[in-house]
């Protein structure tokens, strides 16, 4: 990434400084939502993950200011703790983190997981080694569509919580299966 930044000086460049990450930068060299990855087709945006209730309200509430406030106008957040209550079908669907560092999930440029990955590529970040690692894991999840396709009714947002809360969690939207 650095022999791209230093031949494109006219990047907005983004400094993060919350929790996780201090005086962290990256710089944004795609337009917000656009210009994808052509095998990378999320079904929802980030916005409308927060909306319907992902990761028990809890991922996104100390770095509001690296993303655009719309994202949190109506998004289903917890300060204080995970609320499995303000996940679309009410189940707990995540592991923790220390199972996501433990397989070794995390990118020490993404240090919340995936999610904060899609954040930043969403607002137009690109890192093609990463990019290409988590867009491979996206369509993993693909596997999770057919369970809920085979054995579940069409509709049937009753069947396989846990499942569609995950496949809420990618991005895929679940309650069209």
């Amino acid at each position: 990434m650095s022999n791209f930044l230093n031949k494109n000086k006219n990047l907005k460049k983004v400094i993060v400084n919350d929790k996780m990450q201090k005086n962290y930068h990256y710089f944004l060299s795609e337009k917000p939502g656009k210009n994808f990855s052509p095998d990378f087709k999320p079904e929802l945006s980030p916005k409308e993950m927060l909306e319907l209730g992902v990761f028990g309200g809890k991922y996104m509430t100390d770095c509001q200011d690296e993303f655009p406030a719309s994202w949190f106008k109506k998004a289903k957040l917890s300060p204080k703790k995970s609320d499995k209550s303000l996940n679309y079908f009410k189940v707990t669907a995540s592991q923790p983190l220390s199972v996501w560092k433990a397989k070794g999930w995390i990118y020490k440029h993404d240090p919340r997981g995936w999610f904060q990955w899609y954040c930043r590529y969403f607002m137009g970040r690109r890192i093609k080694e990463e990019d290409n690692r988590q867009i491979k894991r996206w369509r993993q999840m693909k596997r999770h569509i057919m369970q809920v396709k085979k054995n579940c009714r069409r509709g049937d947002i009753n069947c396989r919580p846990r499942q569609r809360q995950a496949l809420l969690h990618w991005a895929y939207d679940s309650r069209q299966y």
